[in-house]
């Protein structure tokens, strides 16, 4: 049956809400994350970071820590490889230890291993590095000028990534437009803040590396510590414990890994690297400070003609996942509303803070924030309620953006509706009483890359099902990463509507280099889309063999022969009917394995221009988000009372993980809007690198959430689907800043949306 056909086909197990695989084990204790796993003869790793920002390694002296009693390993940057790496081969900068500089606090130095953790952390101690302190770069906006140190050699000017797009003719739509705003915007560092720090145990064999680690990616690691440590890929086992939480931070190896390796290789023991709190946040990798100008020029009616964006972004001391960053920033702006012209001017910067990379929206939340408060403060100016300002912008289906995405269903319009309706909008904006207000937000991601950062030529995932002799049991081997969003129960719920068997009866292996096949894993909202056209071919192969051999059992032309729930039957005959585990035992009998192979690689996807792929997608999710806020204008304390979401994520999976990924990218942007920050003294020190400082929303925080759904159905998806994790992430910050303007009358131009920020712009309005 052809993707097309099956729109409005019933389904026995997709569409039904089934408890996560892992539910029973996480509730219960009995899961073990990295940091809960024991080994024989296991080593504590502890990685020395550097104390500066930016300054010059001297001398480094490690004999008395050598020396200390039941240490076993003191490792240098002259005692690994120097390769560089990163995650993007275009701009490979970082080493395993620093070499002559450090870049930023935190910059890893040295480790060492030792029996116990206890006697691990005094070695740190009793290694002695000497400094030469030089000016650091910390103000993103001077980073670019010619008076400021030069951080790394390949990169003039700080500038690590440049980006200018140009389609159509900005300069007339600008000049021809009725109404034309300029208004600057900027978005703060934050962080993934998992509850699982980043982990790694590393075993070192027979000259074979095997390491279990917290990953969103197995075969990300997998390819890149092979590169670095100059082994077959082969060689190199990465297998995906528990997972504490990810949301972009752990994509790429981080010094848990690395170093872990490294000293593994060295004593011939396993060693266990656990990141404290600080070593998390100092990490980082997550969300870019952005600093956006936008130029957006309207007709009298408020249809958009035209938008300049301009962006310096933070990207700390080496690039991570930057570029991808720099091009999403600026490439998902015109992908929920409809114009022509469109240019975008970026420049992503080097400064010596902690390195920026991926987080739930990869660089996109902060740009949407910017547009959604313009495109109200257009509204305002043209005196149009700015939910109809939205409709009459709002994407349509088959329609392609002025960087050349290709949207095929689309159904935004329709959650505009519905978020107006079951909001209560029309009641509520403008009428409610002086200390409450009412904002709409909105936003659509990719449902995966069309492009991969390297390896492109393999497909994107792949997926392999294994039935038991006896047909009972059918085994699902994929690459793809559950890191708490319920990949895996998704997964396997495809897995047995393909082949037309229980849900109950599908087991999984996942996320393992040696036993898995290639998944890129768990990023850019994919893994439903892609991994699930994988497992889906694969279902659908053991479907067909089955049926196949079936037929011949019942005497039956095979396109008259079907399956649903384990039950084999022939169309219109009632009594001629097999169960699946017989068929499926008879066939092990007589044919061998019972086994499904499935793969997906995206179509080739948007234009020949610099940076084209990146933001390339199969299919795209579209949200509206209002909500309702109250603000004490004595203190500016702002609280979130409701929101009402509406998502188009195409057809639906399993509806109690769906609502709770929404639910979950909502807080977590309700947190980078109103709460969030990272903090630095002026020596580039951070100042809140600790869950007790860094404010993130608790259950006394967040507000009574309506998830709801509009009718879509993906033709570029197994089964009609399309993302949802992310993009719910993208419309919260927008609608939270129009939700106070409504309330009180004021605009915040930079996020967070703190108390002191509010208070001060309600001081600003009375002495106007």
């Amino acid at each position: 049956m052809s993707e097309a056909t099956t729109q409005n086909k019933e389904y026995s197990v997709i569409g039904r809400s089934f408890p996560k695989v892992d539910a029973r084990d996480k509730a219960t204790g009995r899961a073990r994350y990295t940091g809960d796993i024991k080994v024989p003869n296991m080593l504590y790793g502890k990685i020395l970071r550097s104390p500066h920002a930016h300054a010059r390694i001297l001398k480094i002296d490690t004999s008395m820590a050598e020396a200390l009693p039941g240490v076993k390993a003191v490792i240098t940057a002259k005692d690994v490889p120097s390769t560089m790496y990163g995650i993007s081969p275009a701009r490979y900068d970082e080493t395993i230890f620093a070499i002559e500089k450090v870049l930023y606090v935190g910059d890893k130095v040295a480790a060492v291993a030792a029996v116990d953790d206890e006697t691990a952390t005094k070695a740190l101690s009793l290694i002695d590095v000497e400094y030469e302190v030089l000016p650091p770069v910390l103000d993103p906006l001077r980073a670019m000028d010619d008076d400021q140190p030069q951080l790394h050699p390949q990169y003039p000017r700080n500038i690590s990534v440049e980006i200018h797009q140009n389609f159509g003719d900005v300069d007339k739509a600008l000049a021809e437009a009725y109404h034309v705003r300029t208004d600057t915007f900027s978005g703060t560092r934050t962080s993934h803040v998992p509850m699982e720090p980043h982990a790694a145990i590393s075993k070192w064999e027979d000259g074979k590396l095997t390491i279990s680690c917290s990953t969103q990616s197995p075969h990300y690691f997998q390819y890149h510590i092979a590169r670095v440590f100059g082994l077959k890929m082969g060689d190199v086992r990465v297998m995906k414990t528990f997972v504490g939480g990810g949301f972009g931070g752990k994509l790429e190896a981080s010094g848990a890994e690395y170093v872990s390796a490294a000293l593994a290789m060295k004593t011939g023991r396993p060693v266990k690297i656990v990141f404290d709190r600080w070593e998390v946040f100092t990490h980082h990798r997550g969300r870019h400070p952005q600093h956006i100008t936008l130029t957006t020029g309207v007709t009298k009616e408020g249809k958009i003609v035209g938008c300049h964006a301009r962006f310096i972004i933070d990207g700390g001391a080496y690039t991570s996942l930057g570029i991808a960053s720099a091009y999403y920033a600026g490439a998902m702006i015109p992908l929920i509303y409809m114009f022509d012209d469109y240019r975008f001017d970026g420049f992503r910067v080097h400064t010596n803070l902690p390195s920026c990379g991926a987080q739930r929206g990869h660089g996109a939340p902060q740009p949407r924030f910017a547009f959604e408060s313009q495109l109200d403060m257009i509204a305002k100016d043209l005196g149009m309620d700015p939910i109809e300002i939205r409709r009459l912008n709002a994407r349509k289906p088959n329609t392609m953006t002025p960087n050349e995405f290709q949207v095929n269903s689309c159904a935004f319009t329709e959650a505009l509706d519905k978020a107006r309706n079951i909001s209560g909008w029309d009641e509520k904006k403008g009428k409610l009483s002086s200390d409450k207000g009412i904002g709409i937000g909105c936003g659509g991601f990719i449902s995966g890359n069309g492009y991969a950062i390297y390896r492109t030529r393999l497909p994107h995932s792949g997926a392999v099902i294994k039935v038991s002799e006896q047909g009972d049991i059918a085994t699902l081997y994929t690459g793809a990463v559950d890191i708490g969003q319920g990949s895996d129960t998704v997964l396997a719920q495809m897995a047995a509507e393909a082949i037309g068997i229980n849900y109950e009866d599908i087991k999984l292996v996942t996320a393992d280099t040696e036993t898995t096949p290639h998944d890129f894993g768990a990023y850019a909202s994919r893994q439903t889309l892609m991994s699930g056209w994988a497992v889906k071919q694969a279902g659908e192969e053991i479907r067909k063999q089955v049926l196949e051999l079936a037929a011949e059992m019942l005497e039956a032309n095979v396109e008259d022969v079907d399956i649903d729930r384990r039950v084999i039957y022939v169309k219109g005959s009632p009594d001629k009917v097999l169960p699946f585990e017989r068929v499926a035992n008879e066939f092990f009998i007589m044919r061998g394995p019972l086994v499904g192979r499935g793969k997906y690689a995206p179509p080739k996807l948007g234009g020949k221009f610099k940076g084209a792929p990146v933001g390339t997608s199969p299919a795209y999710s579209f949200a509206a988000q209002v909500s309702q806020v109250e603000v004490d204008e004595e203190t500016g304390q702002v609280m979130v009372t409701d929101v009402w979401d509406v998502h188009d994520c195409g057809q639906v999976i399993n509806p109690m993980l769906l609502h709770a990924q929404v639910e979950g990218a909502l807080f977590m942007g309700m947190g980078e809007a109103m709460y969030e920050a990272m903090v630095f003294d002026a020596n580039g020190k951070p100042l809140n690198a600790n869950l007790g400082e860094y404010r993130i929303p608790t259950a006394l925080d967040v507000p009574h959430v309506v998830s709801d759904l509009v009718d879509s159905y993906e033709p570029a998806g197994p089964f009609g689907v399309k993302e949802v994790g992310e993009g719910a992430t993208l419309p919260t910050m927008g609608s939270y800043a129009n939700a106070i303007y409504d309330a009180i009358g004021v605009r915040i131009y930079d996020m967070p949306l703190t108390p002191e920020k509010v208070w001060r712009a309600i001081q600003e309005r009375k002495r106007m």
